[in-house]
C-alpha cells in the first residue's frame, strides 16, 4: 500500500506544500485526488461530494496540473498554452500567463512571436529547454485558469535565478486559487501557508515553514537544514 489510513483536509484557497521523499506518496495522493487512480476504501471528498459522484470531464474541470511529465506537441506557442486552435484562443491571456511564467521575453524574441511553431521540423521553429518547457506547462496550467492549481517540482529544471523569480513571483501566479505545490526540500516551500511532511504514506509532521524548521525530527532534521 502506498497510503494506509492516510487522512488529510485542504481548505479553499490554501496554499499547501507536500514534501518528502520519493516514494512517501505525494504524487499518489494527488493522482488519487484528480481522479487517476481509484482508492481501494476511504473516501475522497471535494466540497463535501464524494469524488465518484463528479462527471469525469467536470472532475478535470476543478485543476489545473503541472506534472515532471513534459509533453509539447507541435503546435504553435500560442496553441500550446490554450491547447485550443488558434481562433479560439484568448491572445491577450496567453500572453498574460506566458508574462506570468516568466517565458515571455523568450517568446517575444522570435520573429513569429506566439505563432512560432515548436518543432525543429518546421523553419522558424523553435525547441524549448527542459526548465523553459515547465515555464510553458506552468502557463499552460495558469491559462486553464481552474480553482485548484496542482504544481509537481515545477522548478525541478529551473537554474537558481529562474527559481527564485517562480518563488519570489508564487502568490501573483496563484492568486486566490488552492494551490497544492509538492516538493522534496522544504526549502522551496517558504511561501506556502502550510506544509505537510510525508513518510511511507503517512504525514508525520504539518505546520508553518518556521516551525518545521524549528521542530523537524529524526532522518529530516539534516535535510532540511542543509537547504
Amino acid at each position: 500500500k502506498v497510503l494506509d489510513h492516510f487522512s488529510m483536509k485542504i481548505r479553499q484557497g490554501e496554499k499547501i506544500a507536500l514534501v518528502g521523499v520519493n516514494g512517501a506518496g505525494k504524487t499518489t495522493m494527488i493522482k488519487l485526488l484528480c481522479g487517476f487512480y481509484r482508492p481501494d476504501s476511504g473516501q475522497i471528498l471535494i466540497g463535501g461530494e464524494e469524488i465518484g459522484n463528479f462527471r469525469k470531464k467536470d472532475l478535470l474541470r476543478l485543476f489545473s496540473a503541472v506534472f515532471q511529465d513534459i509533453y509539447i506537441p507541435p503546435f504553435t506557442v500560442l496553441e500550446n498554452v490554450s491547447m485550443r486552435e488558434r481562433e479560439k484562443t484568448d491572445k491577450a491571456r496567453a500572453e498574460k500567463c506566458l508574462r506570468k511564467a516568466g517565458l515571455w521575453e523568450k517568446i517575444s524574441s522570435c520573429e513569429a512571436g506566439m505563432d512560432t511553431p515548436m518543432t525543429r521540423e518546421i523553419t522558424e521553429g523553435i525547441v524549448l529547454s527542459g526548465g523553459e518547457q515547465q515555464k510553458l506547462l506552468m502557463a499552460r496550467a495558469l491559462y486553464k485558469d481552474a480553482p485548484i492549481l496542482i504544481l509537481d517540482e515545477p522548478t525541478a529544471a529551473l537554474d537558481p535565478v529562474a527559481e527564485y523569480e517562480i518563488y519570489s513571483k508564487f502568490n501573483e501566479i496563484v492568486e486566490d486559487k488552492t494551490a497544492i505545490y509538492i516538493s522534496h526540500r522544504l526549502s522551496s516551500c517558504r511561501f506556502c501557508d502550510e506544509i505537510a511532511v510525508f513518510d511511507h504514506g503517512e504525514i508525520i509532521q504539518r505546520g508553518s515553514h518556521e516551525q518545521l524548521v524549528s521542530d523537524v525530527n529524526g532522518k529530516y532534521y539534516e535535510l532540511w537544514h542543509a537547504q
